[in-house]
């Protein structure tokens, strides 16, 4: 039964971008516009957001109500005592907004979904969504490694500000994207105007669409998309941009695993090289389990349930990805390989 149970979580989304890249644009939207959802965004800081004093809620100086029904609230301490709280106010809500500050690192917030066991009850990371800046990426993916964490760690990226930028500068900031996380969802918007379906619920841990998209068929999708024909051939050669310091590895193993090694496989890379692997996903098949077992991870934290029923149209196949700094990936890829049912 774990599928409704699944479904029965409150999807939690964790917004994170570099200062000034635009995510206080994004969460003003989320918070003002007419979607009817109820949505509970948790900021930083209420100084940047357009909240109306008027607006307060009882006593609960942490927590506004919005015009639109939405709950705006700040993280003044922990996070689980924040979403616990948020869970016992009346009327659930549609879905949890995380906000972590431009210079963190967005680990630690996705990693409270993993830890806290009641929350786990209640709650599921559902993506991480990063807003970036077109103009400037490039320059805070060299002199911040914030920056490269937020690209590498991002489920969604939203790319800013576009019109600030020329169509080849936008390639290009796209290919440097690509070359630290090629898994990524990327949306281009200008004031963020990225449709809230684009970010909120993406059920990014229902894997089908992002490991569908192997990273080559992407340079030939966009390669084939390139009709200025004068900077073809330029342009496929920025396509593959790779970065020094980040890699991602994608396997993909036909048929069954055996779960007699893969989990103890699974548990033992993410302990040896979890400080390494900021994320790692897959989608498996575990030999007679008729579901598809699908995982997550962050850093040394897994995450794993069985989720729907494999389709019969449904090749049964095993795929499993990860990102982060200095992976060793012949030993992963070795690894996995050898828990072939």
């Amino acid at each position: 039964m774990s599928e409704a149970r699944e479904g029965d979580k409150i999807p939690v989304t964790v917004l994170t971008g570099y200062l000034g890249a635009g995510k206080t644009t994004l969460l003003n939207r989320i918070l003002s516009e007419p979607h009817g959802k109820r949505y509970a965004v948790v900021v930083n800081e209420f100084g940047e957001i357009g909240i109306d004093n008027e607006l307060v809620v009882g006593a609960d100086e942490e927590v506004f109500e919005m015009n639109n029904g939405c709950i705006c609230c700040t993280v003044r301490g922990d996070l689980i005592r924040i979403i616990e709280g948020l869970m016992r106010r009346k009327g659930k809500f549609d879905a949890i907004i995380v906000e972590t500050t431009g210079l963190a690192d967005p680990a630690p917030v996705a990693q409270t979904f993993f830890v806290d066991e009641d929350v786990q009850k209640v709650a599921r990371l559902d993506a991480v969504v990063t807003v970036a800046d077109a103009r400037w990426l490039a320059h805070r993916l060299r002199d911040a490694p914030e920056a490269k964490n937020q690209i590498a760690f991002a489920d969604v990226i939203v790319i800013n500000k576009i019109d600030l930028v020329s169509p080849a500068e936008l390639r290009e900031v796209e290919a440097r994207i690509r070359a630290i996380n090629p898994y990524a969802t990327l949306h281009r918007a200008q004031n963020c105007d990225v449709a809230l379906a684009d970010v909120l619920e993406r059920r990014a841990f229902d894997l089908d669409r992002i490991l569908d998209i192997e990273p080559d068929f992407l340079v030939a999708e966009d390669h084939d998309h390139d009709h200025d024909h004068g900077h073809a051939h330029e342009h496929h050669g920025l396509k593959h941009y790779h970065d020094e310091d980040m890699q991602s590895v994608s396997i993909r193993l036909d048929g069954d695993v055996d779960p007699a090694k893969f989990m103890p496989w699974i548990n033992r890379v993410t302990q040896e090289q979890g400080p390494n692997i900021l994320r790692c996903k897959g989608i498996v098949a575990m030999k007679n389990d008729p579901k598809r077992f699908v995982f997550q991870g962050v850093h040394m934290m897994l995450d794993g349930d069985s989720q729907r029923a494999w389709r019969a149209d449904e090749k049964r196949e095993s795929k499993v990805v990860f990102i982060g700094r200095n992976l060793e990936e012949e030993a992963i890829r070795a690894g996995f390989l050898a828990c072939a049912a």
